[in-house]
């Protein structure tokens, strides 16, 4: 009898929390509209340029270092995110169901407002994850049903995670200056954590910057595993992990991350990023080097020999899948 008493309390707990992570949600987009309708104005006015928009970054950067999710990237989002919908009053409540990570998924993948709003209100309807609605526009799900003229399938109206999920949002944080509740702790996440203390055991050069990086190409966000910066080599260095085989394209990512490090995160006295891949494959391990076109010969000299020895990191890979899988 007790347990179903106290089973309620629970209940009424985590509804409460739902809805208060709804809340902060909807006064998050509401904020993102209203600063990107503010910028909107000041540039049609053209009273504000590119520059004062950078400015203003800077100013909230250094002023109030507490705000967080504010660059002049993020701040030219809002303002696109501000322009797309501005003239679609009916579509302003879904805006603001859904995370701002998956509203900028919906505004930078589709091509047209009937695509936008169909994966709005799907996105709504089924509370997807950022990982499944990346999954379901991959798979062209908009193309099918408009072509097969058919209705959602099954599998769509299948509830996909909790609300927590829904809006495990980085923004989110951000914006409250609250770190998440939780991390995920699959087989990648313990590898990276694993690689990088032995990265900065092994190097005495390596300054660790920061796991899981975040880069901002366009309206997409990227995250790359492990980021460092090498005292000798003067670079930036960043470190991918993949948990199953080699791919050329594994190679093709790293080297898109390698670009965005250059043009956003560079400093103008640095020396061009260099990127390693580690990865498993079949019954060995591979390591691999990204390397910048812009390197001279000098400087991939200097790098092989102040940068980890591939046998080395390929023994280490080997030692941690093992323990992984005898620990699974």
């Amino acid at each position: 009898m007790k347990e179903k008493q106290f089973a309620t309390v629970i209940a009424l707990i985590k509804q409460a929390r739902t809805h208060a992570i709804q809340a902060v949600n909807r006064e998050l987009i509401n904020l993102y509209w209203r600063i990107g309708e503010h910028i909107s104005k000041k540039v049609e006015q053209a009273e504000w340029g590119q520059s004062v928009v950078k400015q203003l970054a800077e100013y909230l950067q250094i002023n109030e270092p507490d705000l967080k999710g504010f660059s002049d990237k993020n701040l030219w989002r809002m303002k696109q995110f501000y322009e797309a919908y501005k003239d679609f009053p009916k579509l302003s409540p879904l805006l603001r169901e859904i995370s701002w990570t998956n509203n900028l998924t919906i505004l930078s993948r589709s091509k047209t407002i009937e695509e936008q709003e169909f994966y709005l209100k799907l996105c709504s309807q089924e509370k997807y994850s950022s990982r499944e609605l990346e999954r379901q526009i991959n798979s062209g799900v908009f193309e099918r049903i408009m072509l097969g003229n058919s209705k959602l399938s099954p599998l769509l109206r299948e509830i996909h995670s909790g609300i927590n999920n829904s809006f495990k949002d980085s923004y989110v944080f951000e914006f409250l200056n609250l770190s998440e509740p939780h991390s995920e702790s699959d087989l990648q996440h313990g590898l990276i954590t694993q690689m990088k203390n032995f990265i900065l055991e092994l190097g005495k050069d390596f300054l660790f910057i920061g796991e899981e990086y975040k880069v901002q190409v366009g309206n997409s966000d990227f995250f790359i595993d492990i980021l460092f910066y090498h005292r000798g080599l003067q670079c930036l260095v960043a470190f991918e992990l993949k948990a199953d085989k080699f791919k050329p394209e594994h190679l093709g990512q790293l080297n898109f991350y390698l670009e965005a490090l250059d043009r956003d995160v560079k400093k103008p006295n640095e020396n061009p990023s260099i990127g390693i891949l580690l990865c498993k494959d079949k019954d060995k391990e591979v390591v691999e080097y990204a390397l910048s076109r812009s390197l001279s010969p000098t400087m991939v000299s200097e790098y092989k020999t102040q940068l980890p020895d591939r046998q080395v990191l390929q023994q280490k890979l080997h030692e941690l899948f093992e323990n992984k899988m005898n620990q699974a």
